[in-house]
């Protein structure tokens, strides 16, 4: 993202043992004393903490120093969606990543003998294009020394001694992808070896129906090969090779193996996919109730960025990944291949802007960021583990925050909304009985004065209890040439919006305040969603997501029942 960018790297983790949130926290504190301008943190909190807010957390609190010293801080959401309130961190300092698919894609087909084509994975090359190879399931081709061919490892591939060559020997070898490998416990790579040893034409995993909603990542193989994902997929193509079987009708051995494939190969992308679409693993808002906190009011995730089936530089000698050890380039998916995007495309914009303060660069990414899908149509959101594409709608903020990144777009936002350390941390004295918390944290004092939380100046506006009536303010600060803007506005359902002004003519350096007023319509306990929309003269777009939630008095719900409003 940033190709002449200096990284700074620190190691906090361990695959062996995991790690503990003073040594992150230790991480950070180094990167801020090495003086960094950003940091990219592909870690969050495991658990909320106990007996206090959300907020204070260790590792949060140490990113609130960073940011105190001018660092931009991406924190990756988690991987713990599609399910609503799954994000553990919602600090407003943090700037919070969702992943997102990209429309590259490495398609792997197996056409079997009967003309029906199935899908599958694997960045492999494909069979000779006119052949039609003959396949042989592992389990069919034991060697005489091997005793138990109910054996279900056997079917895994991963030792070519139980097998006799002979049978498999230029054949398609058929082998089984169990929970096993999801483990770790066998690997794609020594079935390879397998098929090698075995001088098989190339390998054709099925799925064990055991492994339920795991997502493959395209997996490199040096021969042909496909794995087929879809446990129904999986079913067909078994059926197709068990009823080309010819038996001996005494015996019962098999005699033929009649059934045939090709393999078409997963090496060339192509990009053809709807993209973007938010990923069912990325964690989603709103904001969990807090019993320290009435409601935060914090839009999270942040934005989303590409993060799945991302391709990056791999060390040869990571162990991190059994399938990539040996590549020097890896596949990888989640929100901790997202955040990287968007802290590169931070470093760009503090290039360009190296006045800008943390809150100022957030803000260029998430009011450039695009609602729309690259044919035009709504970013959808998948809701599934299970058939994630079958399962889907359109993302709402608290699937996706303000949208997909757009990153030219950020490199010339027109407004900023920004916020300072200060407003922060009387954010953070607002929450009753926080004040000793926030002083062992930060070693300042509350005010006694900022007992009422500040209305933090975000770019977005989030109510998660809208009782009756709310006006919210916003300053925006004109980071381009003298421009003329026309607001504009989509209400939530149930809600009436004004904002005031409709036009302004702001000029370089200036700041304005925006004023919003909410009204309550009409009852509706579920989440609705608009959008606040500044037009510049000079084609600059400012887009703020406004999320709200209902929670309407019996008076007001009794009005609304009666027609008075």
């Amino acid at each position: 993202m940033a190709p002449r960018s200096h990284i700074a790297i620190y190691k906090a983790l361990y695959k062996s043992f995991g790690g503990f949130a003073a040594d992150v926290v230790a991480a950070i504190d180094q990167a801020a004393q090495d003086g960094v301008d950003i940091i990219s943190l592909s870690v969050t909190p495991n658990r909320r903490p106990p007996g206090i807010a959300t907020f204070f957390n260790p590792i949060d609190m140490a990113l609130l120093s960073a940011v105190k010293a001018g660092i931009f801080v991406v924190q990756a959401a988690g991987n713990t969606g599609p399910s609503p309130k799954s994000i553990f961190s919602f600090s407003p300092w943090i700037y919070t990543v969702g992943a997102a698919t990209h429309d590259r894609a490495y398609s792997n087909c197996i056409v079997l003998g009967n003309n029906i084509t199935i899908s599958g994975v694997g960045l492999a090359p494909g069979t000779n294009k006119d052949t039609m190879y003959t396949l042989v399931a592992a389990v069919h081709a034991l060697n005489n020394g091997t005793s138990d061919a109910n054996d279900m490892y056997i079917s895994e591939c991963q030792d070519s001694s139980n097998f006799d060559q002979n049978i498999v020997k230029g054949n398609l070898l058929i082998c089984s992808y169990s929970v096993r490998f999801v483990l770790g416990l066998s690997t794609i790579k020594q079935a390879l070896e397998t098929a090698k040893n075995l001088s098989a034409a190339g390998v054709v995993f099925y799925m064990d129906p055991f492994v339920i909603g795991f997502q493959l990542n395209p997996v490199p193989m040096r021969m042909p090969g496909i794995i087929i994902p879809s446990p129904d997929d999986s079913k067909l193509f078994l059926q197709y090779y068990n009823s080309s079987l010819e038996r001996d009708e005494q015996t019962k051995k098999i005699v033929n193996f009649g059934a045939v494939a090709s393999i078409l190969g997963g090496i060339k992308a192509n990009y053809g996919n709807s993209a973007p679409k938010v990923m069912y693993y990325s964690a989603r808002g709103p904001d969990p109730e807090d019993s320290f906190l009435d409601d935060a009011n914090i839009l999270k995730p942040n934005l989303v960025a590409p993060g799945n089936f991302i391709w990056a530089a791999w060390s040869s000698g990571g162990m991190d990944s059994i399938e990539f050890q040996g590549e020097n380039f890896a596949m990888m998916s989640g929100t901790s291949m997202a955040a990287p995007h968007v802290a590169g495309l931070a470093a760009l914009i503090k290039q360009k802007y190296p006045n800008f303060s943390s809150s100022a660069i957030g803000s260029a990414l998430s009011t450039t960021a695009s609602l729309y899908d690259k044919n035009g149509g709504p970013i959808m959101a998948q809701r599934a583990y299970t058939n994630p594409d079958s399962n889907q709608s359109p993302a709402t903020p608290f699937d996706m925050g303000s949208g997909f990144v757009n990153a030219t777009a950020a490199l010339d936002p027109g407004l900023i909304f920004d916020c300072s350390y200060d407003d922060y941390f009387s954010f953070l004295c607002g929450i009753n009985g926080s004040s000793a918390v926030v002083f062992n944290y930060t070693g300042q004092s509350c005010a006694p004065s900022s007992s009422d939380r500040v209305d933090l100046n975000l770019p977005s506006i989030t109510i998660a209890k809208l009782n009756g009536s709310r006006t919210v303010q916003r300053s925006v600060t004109n980071v381009a040439g003298n421009e003329t803007y026309r607001v504009g506005w989509s209400s939530p359902y149930g809600v009436s919006l004004m904002v005031t002004p409709t036009h302004l003519s702001i000029s370089s350096g200036e700041t304005q305040v925006l004023t919003v007023v909410i009204n309550a319509t009409m009852n509706n306990t579920a989440a609705s969603y608009g959008r606040i929309g500044l037009f510049g003269s000079n084609g600059h777009v400012v887009s703020i997501p406004l999320s709200v939630i209902l929670k309407i008095s019996n008076d007001i719900s009794t009005s609304i029942g009666t027609g008075s409003h």
